[in-house]
């Protein structure tokens, strides 16, 4: 016997939470009975599970690491048509991004089917910093990296980053950046707050999953053993 939610995560349709949200919204049948019982559990060998009137499966789980290039949209679709990188990855499993980088954002993305993983690296407690390197329309204040270092208001929190370094010799314009946070648009936010504008922004690392030398618009699959023991390092 397994839980609804675990099987839907597992099927890759979502993480378990996205997928209580599924479940309370009436959007999961089983054996042909609507379910809005949160700890409902099934028999995963046998009842037949239905989202939205398609049926779902547990499949191979499988993992990609895309240096994502600008001019793609973090998501599995696009109500406006702009091109997604789920597209940019050839397999004929139903994958979907790991967390979200903005339309022009680029760097290291993690594309998956499997809802647990994604629900692990995402969630807060697990703790994962993002690395960016950052182009800003002038020269960072040295006074600001301090603040930045310290914490700013943000969208009424106190917000911070855990790295703030300045790359370039002959400017301030060039800066890396860690943050724990997974919020919208955090990075930007935080420069905005301090009167900077983001021209360019790279994602270099998500937790211990790196780019290395993989270059723009290319990727990699890993396999279920190679994410085990980048996870466990």
């Amino acid at each position: 016997m397994m839980r609804l939610n675990k099987f839907l995560a597992e099927s890759g349709v979502a993480s378990r939470r996205k997928a209580d949200e599924l479940i309370v919204q009436g959007r999961v049948d089983v054996n042909l009975k609507t379910i809005s019982e949160l700890g409902y559990e099934i028999d995963e060998t046998k009842d037949v599970v239905m989202v939205d009137g398609e049926k779902v499966k547990i499949e191979p789980k499988v993992y990609y690491l895309l240096n994502k290039p600008k001019g793609y949209v973090t998501t599995t679709s696009d109500e406006r048509h702009r091109p997604t990188v789920v597209q940019l990855i050839k397999t004929n499993k139903a994958i979907f991004p790991v967390g979200r980088l903005d339309f022009n954002t680029t760097g290291i993305l993690l594309l998956t089917n499997d809802g647990e993983f994604a629900n692990k690296l995402t969630h807060p407690s697990f703790k994962a910093e993002r690395i960016y390197t950052a182009k800003l329309n002038y020269d960072l204040d040295e006074k600001h990296v301090e603040k930045l270092l310290n914490g700013i208001m943000v969208d009424g929190r106190k917000s911070k980053f855990t790295i703030c370094e300045v790359l370039g010799k002959n400017n301030r314009t060039k800066i890396k950046v860690g943050t724990l946070e997974g919020r919208n648009h955090f990075v930007k936010k935080m420069f905005e707050t301090l009167g900077y504008k983001v021209l360019e922004l790279n994602r270099e690392s998500f937790g211990k999953f790196k780019l290395g030398t993989l270059p723009l618009g290319h990727y990699i699959e890993l396999t279920k053993s190679e994410i085990d023991r980048i996870i466990s390092k």
